[in-house]
């Protein structure tokens, strides 16, 4: 089944797969490297993110690789959407001639 609903939700699904990801990679990468134990927080941190995005992708892709694709899509377009809202400010630069 690949018509436009369940594409549409599979497109969905990527993208909240994504932002789960990267959002809670940005979320954890400054408190692992604060914390008294980083390679903990950050294992347990991978392991968590892992699970919910394999388990996403598993339970949309189910034998039709159309969905998939099209949720993978939606993943790589959380990630730069989540490389925009998270990037620091760029200091304003002077142009010297």
């Amino acid at each position: 089944m690949t018509d436009a609903p369940t594409l549409s939700f599979a497109l969905f699904a990527g993208l909240a797969l994504g932002a789960i990801f990267f959002g809670s990679l940005w979320w954890t990468v400054p408190r692992g490297v604060v914390s008294k134990h980083p390679v903990l927080w950050l294992s347990i941190s991978l392991t968590l993110r892992m699970s919910i995005t394999l388990a996403g992708l598993y339970f949309v892709g189910r034998d039709h690789w159309q969905r998939l694709m099209v949720c993978l899509l939606g993943f790589m377009i959380a990630r730069v959407i989540v490389m925009r809202v998270t990037r620091p400010n760029a200091p304003a630069t002077s142009r010297a001639h």
